[in-house]
């Protein structure tokens, strides 16, 4: 059984994972109160890489090396997305819709694993993706596997600090039920994000 206090979180997630989902790839999305709003095509190549401003934080070919201010590309594959050690470039960089998502498809698959799999990935383990086709199927496997995840816990595993042994995050010094909600907050306001710069690419069109 899922433990009552997870019910409502697991909710939540389940709710803006597929409003995300929605948002991205179309043909409709959640419109908040359960009736469907038609999106503006599914997310294309050149929509995922749009950069707004200059001096973006992207997902690059590796033979291009990191963007402005970024000292490492992180990720597994061809491509890899702009990063830095500690402390980061301040103000922070805008990033691109293929940032973000990267960002969100990396915490989730890495964080599921460590929470009911090997407990072992990286980051150097987690395919980047250069293409929206791509990352929308990476995205949507990672945020299975963290639902999963959630499933496969119970009442001790949400109060146990360190239960989730995800190695880029405050896991080792929190509870698990601390980590879903973070986990929930980074889901709704990255996808917020991604969301507004769909309508500014829209808007930029004649």
């Amino acid at each position: 059984m899922t433990p009552p206090r997870l019910i409502p979180l697991l909710a939540q997630f389940d709710f803006a994972r597929t409003r995300l989902s929605g948002r991205l790839a179309g043909p409709v999305m959640d419109s908040g109160d359960g009736s469907d709003t038609v999106v503006d095509g599914p997310l294309t190549d050149e929509e995922y890489l749009w950069e707004p401003v200059p001096d973006c934080w992207s997902v690059r070919r590796r033979t291009d090396g990191p963007g402005p201010r970024a000292t490492a590309l992180a990720g597994a594959g061809d491509w890899g997305r702009d990063a830095a050690a500690y402390p980061h470039p301040w103000p922070p960089p805008f990033t691109t819709i293929a940032w973000r998502l990267s960002h969100l498809t990396e915490m989730l698959a890495l964080r599921a694993d460590h929470t009911a799999g090997s407990r072992a990935l990286t980051r150097t383990d987690q395919r980047v993706e250069g293409g929206a086709a791509g990352a929308l199927a990476g995205f949507d496997s990672a945020a299975a596997a963290w639902h999963d995840a959630l499933l496969s816990v119970d009442e001790a595993a949400l109060d146990t600090v360190g239960y989730c042994t995800y190695p880029h995050g405050s896991d080792a010094e929190e509870p698990f039920v601390d980590i879903a909600w973070w986990v929930n907050q980074e889901l709704l306001h990255h996808g917020a994000e991604i969301a507004l710069i769909r309508d500014l690419y829209r808007a930029r069109r004649p």
